[in-house]
C-alpha cells in the first residue's frame, strides 16, 4: 500500500495544493459582504429602558363628585360599624360565660350578623371604586390619585372590620 503512495507523490501533492488553494480562496473574499463584528452605534446606547414621560393627569369633575359621594357613604358606614361594634362587644362580654343557644349567646350572634352586613355594604363600596378604576383603565386613562387613595382607605377599613368581627367571634363559645 505504501508503494502506491510513493509511486504517485505528485498526485498527493496536487490534491494537497488543491485543498489548500480552496481554503485560501474562501479567505480572500470581499470582507464588506459580511457584517462587521465591531460595536454598532445602536449598541453604544445601552440596553436600559427609555425614559417615559408621566401621562398628563386632567381633573375629572364627574369622578371627583363620585369619589366625594362614595367617601361620604364610607364614613357613614364606618361610624355605623363603630356603634354596632360597641353593642356587639358588650353583648359578647355577657355571652362569654353563657351556654350556646342561650338568650345572651343568640343576642351576641345577631349583633355579629349585623356587623357582617355592614362590612358587606362596605365591601360593595370597594367594588364601586374598582369599577371606576377599571373604566379609567379601559379608556387608557392614568390612575386617578384621589380614587387610588379612596380605594386604599376602603380596603383598610374592611380589613379592620374583619379583624374586629373575627376577634368577637373567637371570644364566644362555638356552636
Amino acid at each position: 500500500m505504501t508503494d502506491r503512495f510513493i509511486a504517485r507523490p505528485s498526485l498527493s501533492l496536487a490534491l494537497l495544493a488543491l485543498a489548500s488553494s480552496a481554503a485560501l480562496a474562501g479567505c480572500s473574499r470581499d470582507a464588506t459582504r459580511y457584517p462587521s463584528l465591531a460595536v454598532r452605534p445602536v449598541e453604544k446606547r445601552g440596553f436600559a429602558e427609555p425614559e417615559v414621560a408621566a401621562p398628563e393627569l386632567r381633573p375629572d369633575p364627574a369622578l371627583d363628585t363620585q369619589i366625594a359621594d362614595i367617601g361620604g357613604r364610607l364614613t357613614a358606614l364606618d361610624q355605623e360599624f363603630a356603634k354596632a361594634h360597641d353593642q356587639a362587644r358588650a353583648s359578647a362580654a355577657r355571652a362569654r360565660g353563657a351556654a350556646v343557644g342561650s338568650d345572651a349567646w343568640l343576642t351576641a350572634q345577631t349583633e355579629l350578623a349585623t356587623l357582617d352586613e355592614i362590612r358587606a355594604r362596605t365591601s360593595a363600596l370597594l367594588s364601586e371604586i374598582d369599577d371606576r378604576a377599571i373604566a379609567r383603565a379601559a379608556a387608557l386613562e392614568p390612575d386617578y390619585p384621589a380614587l387610588t387613595a379612596l380605594r386604599a382607605r376602603t380596603a383598610t377599613i374592611i380589613e379592620r372590620q374583619g379583624s374586629q368581627i373575627g376577634a368577637l367571634t373567637a371570644s364566644l363559645p362555638a356552636a
